[in-house]
């Protein structure tokens, strides 16, 4: 179960980099100057252009500077999105190289500059499956509003430095760190998150992360968490005590396959507008202690596998659960083996609702508890 989306892999500017390297900078334009130095060394782009150096608004470039080193990279595929736009690339000479591919499998580099066209707002998909490390040294792009799947499936990536990062704009973070499966490590205590509207999937499937600093992200205009940090199975402790989820509608498969976390605190959450919990804390399988006081659960409506297979949690305190809404309930506490007490008023369960196998694989002392509540026998089906 989930939500990721299928990625077109040619829609990766710097697709299958697997050396380390460092991107300098990042900027907002292409300076005249430069363009102009383009062109003095450039007869073809002079015939493009028509020797009118105010034509150059109608192109959108990226230019790369490249720094040889003893690692080599594999080919690089410009984006077919990106065909629309001139490509210039150059190697440590400044000497521009093959308009389509600007690295062939021999060529060797260290450092990558980077200059992007101001009217670029996206950067969807845009280091898909590529390097061992990434360096940010400049970032001077404020406008960027859409950094989803950002670094997605970067297996091979162990260290990303985002200090400089400037994500003020940003109303889109979803899957951005999808399946980095090699990192331990995410400092984002710089991200400015005031404007993230989506941070469904953002760490999904970052199977080798132990620690990850939040403490600085605001939440307050989130609307979906959907699968947030889904497959983190290394994490042994989480601290979103800062969040503020008032906004968030989506709170499915959130912390699913987190199999390290003995305990979280969700104590802080507003849940006031939530409607799908389904498989939100599955096969949370460590999970001794979980906190959820506060819970306001008026609007769900699918609580389907919410619980399942949390095999380590003897009680749960769901006194404030309101589950007159809820019209899924199948395999809601399934296989929670070590559940002894569950504090929840099934008195007013939906009489529509599926409950089927709600209790399945459940120890008897909690079936032996929850039958005295004239719960549906499906509820207990194996």
């Amino acid at each position: 179960m989930g939500n990721e989306s299928n990625k077109n892999e040619d829609k990766s500017l710097f697709k299958n980099i697997k050396s380390k390297y460092i991107f300098e900078d990042i900027l907002s334009h292409i300076t005249e100057n430069k363009l102009l130095q383009i062109i003095k060394h450039n007869k073809s782009l002079q015939t493009k252009l028509n020797k009118n150096i105010e034509d150059y608004k109608y192109f959108h470039k990226i230019i790369i500077e490249i720094i040889p080193t003893q690692k080599s990279l594999s080919l690089i595929h410009i984006p077919k999105d990106y065909e629309s736009f001139f490509h210039f690339y150059f190697d440590n000479n400044k000497k521009e190289m093959n308009s389509n591919y600007f690295l062939m499998n021999k060529k060797k580099i260290k450092k990558i500059k980077i200059i992007i066209d101001e009217r670029i707002k996206s950067f969807n998909n845009l280091f898909y499956d590529c390097a061992e490390k990434i360096n940010f040294l400049k970032f001077n792009r404020n406008d960027i509003t859409d950094m989803s799947y950002m670094f997605d499936r970067c297996s091979s990536l162990k260290e990303l430095n985002l200090d400089n990062f400037n994500t003020d704009n940003v109303t889109n973070m979803s899957y951005m760190f999808n399946r980095c499966s090699s990192l331990k490590e995410l400092n984002l205590q710089k991200f400015n998150t005031k404007n993230v509207t989506n941070m469904s999937g953002m760490f999904h499937l970052c199977q080798s992360l132990e620690k990850i600093n939040l403490d600085k992200f605001n939440t307050t205009n989130v609307e979906n968490m959907s699968e947030m940090f889904k497959g983190c199975s290394s994490l042994k402790k989480l601290f979103v005590d800062n969040f503020d989820t008032n906004k968030v509608t989506n709170m499915s498969f959130m912390f699913k396959e987190c199999s390290s976390l003995i305990e979280l605190n969700l104590n802080n959450f507003d849940t006031n507008n939530v409607t799908n919990m389904s498989s939100m804390f599955e096969k949370c399988s460590s999970l001794k202690k979980l906190l959820l006081d506060n819970f306001n659960t008026n609007n769900v409506t699918n609580m389907s596998c919410m619980f399942y297979l949390n095999s380590s949690l003897v009680e749960l305190k769901l006194n404030n659960f309101d589950i007159n809404e809820v019209t899924d309930m199948y395999w809601m506490f399934g296989y929670c083996s070590s559940l002894n007490e569950i504090n929840i008023n099934f008195n007013y369960i939906n009489n529509n609702a599926n409950i089927e196998k709600m209790f399945s694989g459940c120890s008897d002392i909690l079936i032996k508890k929850i039958k005295n509540n004239n719960i549906k026998e499906e509820a207990f089906d194996n």
